[in-house]
C-alpha cells in the first residue's frame, strides 16, 4: 500500500513539472513575447530597423593611402563640404606645383609669341641692315671706280673682278640682315600663334588633372548629418576598391528617422502609401513611436532583418517599406524593432 501511495506522488510530480515546462515554452512563443498588441489594430506587421533620413551612407577616400588626419569623432554633427579626413598628400601637391610652374612657362612663351621681339631687338636688326647697307654702297663704290680703271688700262682683270666679288657679298650680307629685321619685326605668324596657345591649353589640363587628384586626398562630407561610426583613425592604411569597399565614416542625416520593414509577401497587398503606422522596441516596453509609410518597395526579395525567433522562416520574400517617425522621435540608429501598419480607415 505504501508502495504504491509512493508510486502515485510520483507521477503527480512528473506530470506538474511538465506542464510547468510546456507552460513556460508556449508563453515564450507567444505573440506577446515581441511585444504585439493586445488588442489588433493593425493591418501589416512586419520587422524593421531604424535609420536616418538619407539612410547609412559609406564615406571613403577616392584614392588608397595613409591617413594624415581625421578630424571628427562619432555621433559629431557635420556639415555639407566640411572636412572630415586627409590622406598623406605631399606628393600630390608637389605635382600640383611643377603644373602650376608649366603653365607660366607656357603662357611666357604665348606672350612672347604675340608681341615678338623686344624694342632693343628690333633697334639692334635695323642697326645691322643700316651697317650692311652702308658696306654695300662702299663696295658699290669700288667695284665701279675699278671697272672705270679697267675700262683705261689701268688696272688688270683679275683686280677689276675680285671687287665686283666683294660688292656681290656685301650685297647678299645687306639682305640677309633685311630679312633678320623683317622676321623680327613682322607680327608673329597664326600656326605659331596656334601652337603656343594650344600648349598653354595642354599645360592647364595637366594642372587641373593635379589639382583634381589632390582633391581627392581630402574627405568631405557630402551632406548635413552626423558622424554614426568611425571606421578608421589617423595613421591607417585606406584602400579605394570597387569590390571591397573600405569606408572611412559611417553618416546619416538623423534630422529624421525613418523605418525599414520587411512585410511578408501574403501582406503587400494591405499596404497604401500615407498609412499610419507605429514601432515598438523590446528596450522600451510598450511604448509606441508614430509615423507613416512613406515609400513602398517595386521587387520583393529576401529578408534584410532577422527577428531570432526559432520560428521564423527565412525563406519568406518580402516587399521595403519605408515608415517616416514623426518629428521629434529620438531611437538609436540600427535599433531592431517591431513595425505595425494601421488598417486602413483606423
Amino acid at each position: 500500500m505504501k508502495t504504491k501511495t509512493l508510486i502515485l506522488a510520483g507521477l503527480a510530480l512528473a506530470a506538474l513539472t511538465g506542464a510547468l515546462i510546456w507552460g513556460r515554452t508556449v508563453s515564450a512563443r507567444s505573440p506577446g513575447a515581441v511585444q504585439t498588441p493586445q488588442a489588433r489594430d493593425w493591418a501589416v506587421a512586419g520587422a524593421g530597423r531604424v535609420e536616418p533620413y538619407s539612410e547609412e551612407v559609406k564615406l571613403g577616400a577616392e584614392l588608397s593611402g595613409k591617413l594624415k588626419a581625421v578630424y571628427v569623432e562619432e555621433g559629431e554633427p557635420i556639415k555639407a563640404g566640411q572636412l572630415l579626413a586627409e590622406l598623406v598628400n605631399s606628393d600630390y601637391h608637389a605635382q600640383v606645383a611643377a603644373a602650376q610652374a608649366e603653365v607660366l612657362q607656357k603662357d611666357a612663351e604665348l606672350r612672347k609669341v604675340i608681341n615678338g621681339a623686344r624694342r632693343e631687338q628690333r633697334r639692334e636688326a635695323w642697326s645691322s641692315v643700316k651697317e650692311a647697307e652702308a658696306v654695300m654702297n662702299n663696295a658699290q663704290t669700288e667695284m665701279v671706280r675699278r671697272q672705270q680703271l679697267f675700262a683705261a688700262g689701268v688696272v688688270s682683270q683679275e683686280e677689276a673682278d675680285r671687287y665686283a666679288k666683294e660688292y656681290e657679298v656685301a650685297k647678299a650680307r645687306y639682305e640677309e640682315k633685311v630679312q633678320s629685321h623683317a622676321l623680327i619685326d613682322e607680327a608673329a605668324r597664326e600656326e605659331d600663334q596656334a601652337m603656343a596657345e594650344a600648349e598653354l591649353q595642354s599645360a592647364r589640363a595637366r594642372l587641373e588633372a593635379a589639382q583634381a587628384a589632390l582633391a581627392k586626398t581630402y574627405v568631405r562630407a557630402p551632406l548635413d548629418g552626423v558622424v554614426l561610426r568611425k571606421h578608421h583613425r589617423t595613421g591607417e592604411s585606406v584602400a579605394n576598391g570597387a569590390t571591397v569597399p573600405d569606408p572611412i565614416f559611417t553618416i546619416g542625416d538623423t534630422r529624421a528617422l525613418r523605418v525599414r520593414v520587411d512585410v511578408d509577401e501574403a501582406d503587400v497587398s494591405k499596404l497604401a502609401l500615407g498609412e499610419r503606422a507605429y514601432v515598438t522596441a523590446d528596450a522600451y516596453g510598450q511604448k509606441r513611436f508614430w509615423g507613416h509609410v512613406v515609400r513602398i518597395g517595386q521587387e520583393l526579395g529576401r529578408k534584410n532583418v532577422r527577428t531570432d525567433e526559432p520560428t521564423e522562416r527565412v525563406d519568406t520574400k518580402i516587399l521595403e517599406t519605408l515608415i517616416q517617425l514623426d518629428d521629434g522621435t529620438s531611437l538609436p540608429i540600427g535599433l531592431r524593432v517591431d513595425s505595425f501598419i494601421l488598417a486602413a480607415g483606423r
